[in-house]
């Protein structure tokens, strides 16, 4: 099994230390996060394949961020850990898009159990979605969002953009560029239709700081935080 990433939402250290060591056991990369704000903020860079959700976070009530989370990824797995063993919370945790609803106090065992069910249904859906700086592309959705805007581009913006993320990090020269994103398509064009293209994308992408010119060699998706 390759090495599944979770985001865990728990401002309890001893519980969220437990959870996290038991699964880092079973091949899993377990981010912690104490609050709800910092799941948003890690959300904006990268998704994981699975979310799991504490009610009660110190800056408000996880089936909000539920909420949140499910209007942006529709099928990323979400799992809330809650004390709230209440039918109408059980119930409002389903309807605010929980996938699945564990009541504290748990086996990490059953735990462990509940979350592979979960991803055997959904499987990696990380892989669908490309992210850098609250710019995010759905790729089986064909979708591209700057925030909570959709973003119209054309096939050679969408496919440029496609191109620097899944290269994120890493330099990548215009040579490249212009073999992978056109040449490869029988479309052979100039250095100046590659410039024209990225000043096109950087305007309906509100100039994002996160796409960099490396002058004399090409571009660069980065993380600006």
């Amino acid at each position: 099994m390759n090495m599944v990433e979770l985001f865990y939402a728990e401002d309890d250290a001893d519980i969220a230390g437990a959870v996290k060591e038991y699964l880092e056991q079973k091949n899993f990369k377990v981010m912690i996060y104490n609050t709800i704000a910092e799941v948003r903020q890690a959300l904006k860079s990268h998704v994981p394949a699975v979310i799991l959700l504490d009610w009660n976070m110190p800056d408000g009530r996880g089936d909000s961020l539920c909420r949140w989370i499910r209007s942006r990824w529709t099928e990323l797995p979400i799992i809330f850990l809650t004390v709230r063993d209440d039918s109408r919370d059980i119930v409002s945790g389903f309807q605010n898009g929980a996938d699945d609803y564990v009541v504290k106090p748990f086996e990490l065992s059953v735990l462990y159990s509940r979350i592979r069910a979960v991803l055997r249904r959904t499987g990696n859906i990380a892989e669908q979605y490309l992210s850098c700086d609250g710019i995010m592309m759905d790729l089986n959705r064909r979708t591209v969002s700057c925030g909570s805007e959709e973003i119209d581009l054309s096939v050679s913006e969408y496919e440029l953009l496609l191109y620097l993320l899944r290269n994120k990090g890493r330099t990548v020269t215009r040579e490249k560029i212009l073999e992978q994103v056109w040449d490869i398509n029988g479309n052979y064009v100039n250095n100046n239709t590659l410039t024209v293209t990225v000043k096109r994308l950087r305007d309906k992408l509100h100039q994002p700081s996160c796409l960099k010119t490396i002058r004399s060699v090409g571009y660069r998706m980065e993380e600006t935080v």
